[in-house]
This record gives structure tokens, sequence and C-alpha cells, in this order.
């Protein structure tokens, strides 16, 4: 896994690692099993730490941030509009023109091969639009 932005030579893996240790109930749980998913789908998929403290995961992109609050977990899909959601996992930021996210309350789960088919349409929205400068640029 690549490591990027970091605080004072400290690697965003291990504030995001810190992150979890912090929070230390239901929501630091959650935020440790979906980045777990992610890294399945994605074992090269680059953690950075910005905002001031928000948790991205990217891959040519942005792919989605993590962050906690105090009655959710919300994971935010930088291009969330244009990915295809089947199992109706984006249940917030519904009326915006790009974003959309998944607001995880305590006690819900979310199905993992669901959210992993995200995960790998956001990874190919990325990429494809990599490629698609890329080709106008000639």
């Amino acid at each position: 896994m690549k490591k990027s932005d970091s605080i004072a030579g400290q690697p965003a893996s291990e504030l995001i690692d810190k992150r979890i240790a912090e929070l230390g109930d239901w929501r630091g749980e959650t935020l440790r099993r979906m980045r777990e998913l992610i890294k399945e789908v994605d074992p090269d998929v680059v953690e950075e730490w910005k905002w001031m403290g928000t948790p991205v995961w990217s891959h040519d992109g942005i792919i989605c941030t993590g962050e906690s609050y105090k009655l959710i977990v919300k994971l935010t899909f930088a291009k969330g509009a244009s990915l295809e959601d089947p199992a109706k996992l984006f249940n917030s930021s519904l009326d915006g023109n790009v974003r959309r996210a998944i607001d995880i309350h305590e006690g819900e789960e979310i199905e993992a091969g669901a959210f992993k088919a995200l995960i790998r349409a956001a990874i190919a929205l990325n990429t494809s639009a990599g490629k698609t400068r890329a080709r106008r640029a000639k």
C-alpha cells in the first residue's frame, strides 16, 4: 500500500490507525471494517490524511473519505453521483451533483459485497477518467 499525506513525518496510515483507536467504540470498529473492505478491493490504495484530520482513500483520484461524527460514520464518495448503486447503499448527500455518501449508524451493517462493488466502480471511474484526459491531450 502506498502512503501519502503525513503530519510531522507520521504516515497517513498511522494517523488513520490512531483515529480508529481514539474513537474506541462502534465508530472506530465501523471505520476499521470499511477500511479493511477498501483494502481488500485495492491492496495498493493510497491512504491520505486531509482537511485537518479526514481519512481519504484514493486510486487515480479520491475514492471516498471516512468521517466520524457523534451519531454516524460517513463515507463520502467523491464521484458518487456517477456510480451505479443497485444495492441502494447511498443514503446521504443524494441531492448533490457530484458526491454521494453512506451514513452508517450504530448497529447498522453494510453488506460487504455491495460496498466492494461501489469501491470497484469508483476506481474504474477514476481510472477511465484519467485515460480519457490522456487521449484528449494527444
